[in-house]
């Protein structure tokens, strides 16, 4: 139908006067330095103020954005402030993202890779949660962390382990070179919030990386890196997402500390929220890298029995780190406990679960009463007759 046939004459005759309208593809509203005009302004203290509430108007020149260390008062918020104060569903990036504005506190992350490892950590009443990749490979398709796992198995990880409950904890997720170049890397990180994940690390390994634990690792040039980080950025800002990217070098084996600290500080000028310096070979490195980098957020990765001393929760906070992860929190352990019972079924006959594990404790973990609540809500009578 013409557009004459539905507008008046008058309004036709308005129309033919006015200057046409043109329409622009999303790739050509994208400037190729885009991503120079938005790059985020770290540790900026934000404050949230109700339509009832009042405060005097500052001039722009004397609003000035502070370091937390160089208030008098801390009025920071607590992790636990930042859960609870959300009353509906949000994003796990919006979490994470407030978390580090709005709070002063190490978040300290277990390393889970399945549903079961991921509630436990939520039952436990973690504040965030990180996806292993060396975890999810494991558990998933039972191969070596060796760029085997590639963007499928990630993200169908990460999303399900995201999505457990809408009002939990945040997760950050490996995210490994992006896989491929910066296409791939925009579309990771677009499948990636779409997912559900909060934050992903992103390195500067060649595509056949490793474990970040292992010898023989090898990285990018730096340019080639820095093209990542743009694209990740990039991506992030056209679905304007609050998705927290962190930027993760693994230089240090092969190029050493000042290089390591070169590439982080490329990737924060590029967009990066966080930076991650991988296998520390000392405690007072650690610490350095904290004071080099200041006041950018660091990430600590935390794999006993690895290429880096052990370093505690208590440290890393004294340290200054913001993000503490545990790879192989549940990883390792898993495999110990799985070892051990198996040995015993082989050699005694039975499995020796202890009394208090019962299949209904392992479902409740899992969500079990929210799933009777449900039914039974909707009228449904599958659980009259109890468990």
């Amino acid at each position: 139908m013409a557009l004459s046939a539905i507008m008046s004459p008058d309004l036709m005759s308005k129309l033919e006067n006015e200057p046409p309208v043109v329409f622009k593809s999303a790739a050509e509203l994208v400037s190729t330095k885009f991503h120079e005009s938005i790059k985020p302004t770290p540790l900026i203290r934000t404050l949230e103020v109700s339509e009832d509430d009042s405060l005097p108007v500052s001039k722009l020149e004397d609003v000035v954005a502070m370091a937390p260390s160089e208030g008098k008062v801390d009025r920071s918020l607590r992790l636990g402030d930042i859960v609870s104060s959300v009353s509906e569903p949000a994003s796990g990036a919006k979490k994470l993202r407030k978390m580090l504005l709005e709070t002063h506190e190490l978040i300290v992350c277990p390393g889970v890779y399945d549903g079961l490892s991921a509630r436990t950590a939520m039952e436990l009443g973690f504040h965030s949660m990180y996806m292993t990749g060396a975890g999810t490979t494991a558990s998933r398709i039972g191969q070596p962390d060796l760029a085997i796992a590639q963007l499928h198995e990630m993200r169908e990880n990460a999303e399900m382990i995201a999505n457990l409950d809408p009002f939990g904890p945040p997760l950050i997720a490996d995210m490994d070179t992006g896989y491929g170049g910066p296409i791939m890397v925009a579309r990771t990180v677009e499948q990636y919030i779409r997912a559900g994940v909060a934050g992903a690390h992103l390195e500067d390994q060649v595509l056949t990386k490793r474990c970040g634990h292992l010898s023989g690792k090898k990285v990018v040039p730096q340019e080639e890196y820095i093209s990542r980080i743009r694209a990740a950025h990039a991506a992030r800002v056209r679905l304007q997402s609050d998705f927290v990217l962190i930027a993760r070098t693994d230089a240090l084996q092969t190029l050493g500390y000042n290089e390591c600290i070169s590439r982080l500080r490329a990737a924060r000028d590029e967009g990066a929220d966080v930076g991650l310096l991988e296998g520390f070979t000392s405690k007072d490195q650690a610490a350095q890298a904290v004071k080099d980098l200041a006041p950018w957020p660091l990430l600590l990765n935390s794999v006993e029995n690895g290429k880096s001393p052990v370093i505690t929760v208590n440290e890393a906070r004294d340290m200054g780190f913001r993000i503490m992860i545990f790879s192989f929190a549940t990883l390792a352990p898993a495999y110990v406990a799985i070892r051990e019972t198996l040995t015993r079924l082989k050699n005694e006959g039975i499995v020796g679960t202890p009394k208090n594990i019962t299949p209904v404790k392992l479902f409740e973990v899992c969500g079990l009463e929210y799933s009777m609540a449900v039914d039974m809500n909707a009228g449904g009578s599958s659980f009259v007759g109890g468990l």
